[in-house]
């Protein structure tokens, strides 16, 4: 079994998960917030 040495494992492809999925939570996140305004301002 390989010894673990903390600090030497290559994280890059869980910051771009982690990027994405922020991205699309945010984007997700203002198309509600426009469909919401949206309603509203339809049914006044």
């Amino acid at each position: 079994m390989a010894d673990h040495k903390h600090g030497e494992m290559d994280t890059s492809v869980q910051e771009k998960t982690f990027d994405g999925f922020i991205s699309m939570v945010t984007k997700g996140t203002i198309i509600i917030i426009v469909a919401l305004i949206l309603l509203a301002l339809i049914n006044g």
